[in-house]
């Protein structure tokens, strides 16, 4: 699979969408950009890594001399790049700047290249206008190829089986911190290579959506909001939020919940190429308002996925850029009354003819004895 999700015909797209944005080159440092690229999870180091890709003439990958053998091993060394390592003494800044044509009006530099790095490029290219080269590289990472699709699929069945393995580990008399322990561990046991995220918000720690762990103990009757991703060996990411009860639910709580699995179905129902993301956002938040928890659900639909958790498209207000098939993003909507809160969520790929869905856990409401 690495070949195909890490194709050589894919600098020669970066070096088009370069040369159409107007850009001469796109200097890309560690982070999910290079990756994209090549295929090299390169480590963040002061040492700089740095992919290369003139819009004239062929792309190279500046590596620290001691990260030589990782680079090589990488996917990157199956596609043909020039690897130009420098050694301690050496200014790497300076070695990429005599490498470039003279008189370049503008560079893309990478959106997560760090700030010192990008100063240090001012610096070797004083004549070089440089603008954020993540605006390029969004209408490439947007569509997924069908092996991005497969990769993420392979994602979702991971954290499926975490949400399967959930109700044998959060219990009454446990702590949230306790909770998410071992479901962390349940991430890397399926197959995940790191842990993102984990939330296990109980009780009115539900009604925030971002609730860190805490040492608040999970008591009976409570619903429990569990929300848990990761990132593969492949470098793409799981995220799937379900919905948990610690014995019988209180009675409001089972009422919202109802509208919220009827406003998730509707959102999902909504997505299709030509859709736009605002569409999609209001599909839900239309059944919410109607039922009137419309001031409930305060957060965005959902948000793209691929190498990062949250990447473009977002599924928000505002966004009118038709979805294509090939976009993947969660539907997320939620309900946080504030005694306690939901939100169930499931990544989809926009398809030729509607959605298909990466998460096949079912939405009921699980009830823990």
């Amino acid at each position: 699979m690495t070949t195909e999700l890490y194709p050589r015909e894919r600098l020669g797209q970066v070096r088009d969408a370069a040369a159409k944005a107007g850009l001469d080159a796109v200097l890309l440092t560690p982070g999910p950009d290079l990756r994209y690229v090549t295929g090299y999870d390169a480590k963040q180091l002061e040492r700089l890594t740095c992919l290369v890709v003139p819009t004239g003439g062929e792309a190279f990958l500046v590596v620290p001399r001691l990260e030589v053998p990782a680079a090589q091993a990488s996917p990157a060394g199956a596609l043909g790049v020039e690897l130009v390592p420098w050694d301690e003494t050496d200014d790497p800044y300076a070695l990429v700047a005599a490498r470039l044509p003279r008189g370049l009006a503008t560079v893309g530099v990478a959106d997560r290249m760090w700030a010192v790095m990008a100063l240090r490029f001012r610096a070797a290219l004083p004549d070089t206008e440089q603008v954020a080269a993540g605006s390029v590289l969004r209408e490439l990472r947007m569509r997924k190829s069908p092996a991005e699709v497969a990769a993420l699929r392979e994602a979702g069945e991971a954290i499926d089986r975490v949400h399967r393995r959930v109700p044998d580990i959060l219990k009454a008399g446990r702590t949230e911190r306790e909770v998410g322990r071992d479901i962390a561990d349940a991430i890397t046991a399926e197959g995940h290579a790191q842990v993102d995220f984990v939330i296990v918000g109980s009780g009115p720690n539900g009604a925030n959506p971002h609730a860190e762990l805490s040492d608040r103990v999970i008591r009976p009757g409570e619903p429990v909001v569990v929300d848990i991703g990761g990132t593969m060996p492949s470098g793409y990411c799981s995220d799937s939020t379900r919905n948990y009860c610690v014995g019988e639910p209180p009675a409001d709580y089972r009422a919202y919940y109802e509208v919220l699995v009827v406003a998730q179905r509707a959102s999902r129902e909504a997505v299709r190429p030509g859709a736009t993301p605002e569409a999609v956002d209001a599909a839900a938040r239309d059944v919410i308002a109607a039922a009137g928890y419309g001031e409930h659900f305060f957060h965005r639909t959902g948000h793209g996925i691929g190498l990062e958790s949250h990447e473009d498209p977002y599924i928000v207000a505002g966004n009118l850029e038709p979805l294509e098939p090939g976009m993947a993003f969660s539907i997320e909507p939620g309900i946080y009354p504030g005694p306690h809160g939901a939100r169930i969520e499931d990544i989809v790929v926009c398809t030729e003819d509607g959605h298909t869905p990466m998460n096949l856990t079912d939405h009921t409401l699980k009830i823990i004895d």
